[in-house]
């Protein structure tokens, strides 16, 4: 698994695109991001929510805490799990020995 810190710090410089919880739409690329995950993007076009206006900006901050979802370039994605050593195999991706914890069962008298 990847984690999305690490991976958007791997895609600064790259085209992202960023959606608000509001709806409306961020595309340019990712210069600096926090451990808040807040986000200052260069060279935006921003999309109002209904997708018929467009504008411009040379730069924008953007708050974490107001972003629904972010869109990095899938070969990001690829070049960080190799990376971190991370396969798609789900038969190794949990220890063979591992045990089971007491969740679930009864530990009280029947």
């Amino acid at each position: 698994m990847v984690l999305p810190l690490s991976l958007l710090k791997a895609a600064q410089g790259q085209p992202v695109l960023v959606e608000l919880k509001s709806g409306d739409t961020y595309n340019g690329h990712l210069v600096n991001i926090d451990s808040w995950m807040n986000l200052n993007l260069r060279d935006v076009v921003w999309t109002s929510r209904e997708g018929d206006r467009f504008w411009k900006i040379a730069e924008i901050y953007v708050r974490g805490n107001t972003v629904k979802y972010l869109r990095v370039p899938e070969e990001i994605v690829d070049t960080l799990a190799d990376q971190q050593g991370h396969t798609t195999d789900k038969s190794t991706s949990f220890p063979k020995n591992r045990r089971t914890g007491a969740r679930g069962k009864r530990r009280w008298g029947s």
